[in-house]
């Protein structure tokens, strides 16, 4: 896509919903020149849920995230130019939080900021939420290892139904969401200015995190497109925790664009969750394993289809 775009619309902007987020930006920047900006709706929505648990109006709340994707935190959240922060720890220390956000709340207590990312989604990041041995802490924190599959299964009923009202003849209902790619081509068409929450390029945006990885920053958008904003240094606490997955981003990267699939096993070693789990023999078999279920989704002229057995990390069933 950006090979075509480079050609045939080298002005315009990519607009990446796709996840794995962050990987993919920075492949695009790594190997492009397309302007590219990746789109999430989590630092939105969550200041909605957040205005719900502490009873006040949406637009009455001021914050400002930076993080990467899936773990972004706001460093301001206020009304009115009051802290909020109080009322939410004191939420967090009352037994009181919302069934559904014990993990960002646990988060809260724990790190003094509260993440961006959904309880459960933020729980696949970090090593402390998710073990095999332990089913009680997914019940502790109320972690539903189904949501995905059974969003995504939701989903797909709730399309084909939509499909069936349209074509027998429906009305197609047109309303602002949270959602910010309306918007940004609406920004950049008409010069009207807009805030948004995108993932682009550490340039000098973040202090304390690699650079020229995947940030996620407000930015301002108008006629000049889409404009990122220095966030400065982070603290030192989440700028530490962010950078456990920037590696395994960073590697992921290496691996695709190289085709060196070493990098691919490396990875997963650095992986939070998968190095808290498996020793080094279970990692480089589950990476096995997982190569060889994605059958021809693996680029088969690079990359040898991989045996099910036991492959040492030095010599990993993959070569470029």
């Amino acid at each position: 896509m950006c090979t075509d775009m480079e050609e045939l619309c080298p002005d315009v902007w990519f607009l990446n919903y796709t996840n794995p987020m962050a990987m993919n930006c920075l492949a695009i920047n790594r190997a492009s020149q397309i302007r590219a900006v990746g789109l999430r709706h989590s630092v939105q929505g969550t200041a909605f849920e957040l205005s719900r648990d502490l009873g006040i109006a949406y637009r009455e709340i001021d914050y400002l995230a930076a993080g990467i994707n899936h773990m972004a935190f706001y460093l301001r959240f206020e009304r009115d130019g009051k802290d909020l922060y109080p009322r939410l720890r004191a939420l967090a220390e009352s037994g009181q939080i919302p069934a559904g956000n014990r993990v960002r709340y646990e988060m809260l207590r724990r790190l003094g900021y509260f993440v961006t990312e959904s309880s459960e989604h933020f729980a696949e990041y970090v090593p402390w939420f998710i073990k095999r041995d332990r089913p009680d802490l997914i019940e502790r924190f109320n972690v539903p290892l189904d949501e995905y599959p059974r969003r995504c299964v939701e989903q797909t009923t709730g399309w084909e139904a939509e499909r069936e009202r349209l074509e027998g003849g429906g009305a197609i209902d047109v309303r602002p969401s949270f959602e910010y790619a309306a918007t940004i081509i609406r920004s950049i068409e008409t010069g009207k200015p807009r805030v948004i929450y995108g993932n682009v390029a550490n340039d000098g945006l973040i202090d304390d995190l690699p650079a020229g990885c995947t940030v996620e920053v407000p930015c301002l958008v108008d006629g000049n497109g889409v404009q990122p904003t220095r966030i400065g240094a982070l603290p030192p606490q989440i700028a530490a925790l962010i950078r456990t997955n920037v590696n395994v981003q960073e590697l992921t990267v290496e691996a695709a664009l190289t085709r060196r699939v070493d990098h691919v096993y490396h990875a997963a070693m650095l992986d939070p969750h998968t190095s808290a789990e498996l020793d080094l023999d279970q990692i480089s078999e589950m990476v096995d394993a997982v190569l060889l279920a994605h059958g021809d989704w693996i680029p088969h002229e690079t990359f040898a289809v991989p045996s099910a057995t036991n492959t040492p990390v030095s010599e990993p069933a993959h070569r470029a």
